[in-house]
């Protein structure tokens, strides 16, 4: 089950990122290069890229918090990376106090 997650999860991620590529850049955020008249006739176009971008990232975070899930059970906690400092200085030998 776990691997179908994660290959499905990939398969969403290349997707995704396909489809971020594959838009239309509007220039909205500086206000140039954006003209009324390519604005209407690339709005259906740029409707169903963002209506399927949408749809693969709510598929691609559903799959990542269901790997988490199943996988959730492998990543018990064991202890705390302190103990295991505080064990290998009590191993390690004392320094003698006088050099000479």
């Amino acid at each position: 089950m776990e691997n179908i997650l994660l290959i499905l999860n990939i398969v969403f991620a290349i997707i995704l990122v396909l489809l971020v590529l594959m838009q239309k850049s509007e220039g909205g955020a500086l206000g140039i290069g954006v003209s009324q008249e390519s604005f209407m006739f690339s709005r259906s176009a740029g409707n169903f890229m963002t209506k399927a971008t949408a749809v693969i990232a709510t598929l691609f975070i559903i799959c990542s918090l269901a790997l988490t899930i199943v996988s959730r059970e492998e990543l018990a906690p064991t202890g705390s990376v302190l103990d295991i400092v505080d064990e290998k200085t009590e191993d390690m030998p004392s320094i003698p106090e006088n050099n000479n």
